[in-house]
């Protein structure tokens, strides 16, 4: 199968997994969530669908637990869109690539506000060093 129709295939299976959970799926499990894409084998038998979680681990499980119970039901909606001689096996998987960059952008900041706090300290520094109008030399 070519490579396109994979894509093709993959990103249909994200679209009705998304609307499906938004829409359809009245666990109330399966909430706070955002799928991000999905993957597909080449032969179309099983597709890898990735979302994120707000909220901690408990209420990661906990979401898990209720896709993997809603996964037949989301199966037979792909099934019924694609309408191809297989239905992709779902797996879920949470990606924390968003958290993750969320904690980098944080650290990040932090970085920079001290950076600018020690550069205004040193600034202070050099003001408080003159005296009558000479400068004092510190080593």
């Amino acid at each position: 199968m070519s490579a396109h129709r994979s894509l093709r295939v993959a990103e249909a299976v994200r679209e009705v997994v998304a609307t499906a959970i938004l829409n359809d799926v009245s666990d109330p499990r399966v909430r706070n969530l955002t799928v991000l894409g999905a993957e597909v084998t080449d032969d179309l038998r099983y597709a890898k669908v990735f979302v994120t979680v707000t909220g901690d681990e408990r209420e990661q499980k906990r979401v898990m637990h209720g896709l993997q119970s809603a996964r037949g039901f989301l199966q037979s909606k792909i099934a019924a869109r694609l309408q191809t001689r297989v239905t992709p096996e779902l797996k879920f998987e949470i990606d924390n690539s968003a958290r993750r960059t969320m904690e980098i952008l944080k650290a990040i900041e932090l970085s920079l506000a001290e950076e600018k706090l020690t550069k205004s300290e040193k600034v202070e520094s050099a003001d408080h060093d003159e005296v009558d109008g000479t400068e004092v030399e510190i080593d």
